[in-house]
């Protein structure tokens, strides 16, 4: 059997193609790697790269998307940043642009926070913390 490697990409819907473009791209620093007009017979897409070989496919629709969360309460889907300090940064950069967003939270391996896009559809946004060495103490 083949190994798998990951999630190639996540399809959301929006209403504003450009809008939620902009917000992952300006906001998260994600990369656009191509952007599709509409068709007869297909809806107009971008695809933006965040990192590694993974992608959103961003579909515009003439329906606004639903904004539910998860049985826990928090998005049902996140993006990674590397460090505490990049998680930090994001944050201030989307408190600035005045969009909605949680506090950092500390959960047993990682850092958290929970923002919401221009459709209101949640994101979390977290950073690995550092495994602990055998003597007990974070890795370097």
């Amino acid at each position: 059997m083949p190994e798998l490697l990951g999630i190639n990409h996540l399809t959301l819907a929006t209403p504003g193609l450009d809008r939620l473009v902009a917000f992952y791209t300006d906001m998260l620093g994600a990369v656009l790697a191509f952007e599709r007009a509409a068709t007869p017979s297909d809806p107009r897409i971008a695809v933006v790269d965040v990192g590694g070989n993974d992608h959103l496919m961003i579909v515009e629709t003439a329906t606004i998307p639903r904004t539910d969360t998860d049985p826990l309460g928090r998005a049902g889907w996140g993006l990674r940043v590397g460090t505490h300090a990049q998680l930090r940064e994001v944050r201030d950069r989307i408190v600035a642009a005045g969009w909605p967003v949680g506090p950092i939270e500390t959960l047993p391996t990682q850092w958290t926070l929970t923002a919401h896009d221009p459709d209101g559809r949640p994101v979390d946004i977290r950073a690995h913390r550092p495994r602990p060495t055998s003597s007990g103490s974070p890795a370097a």
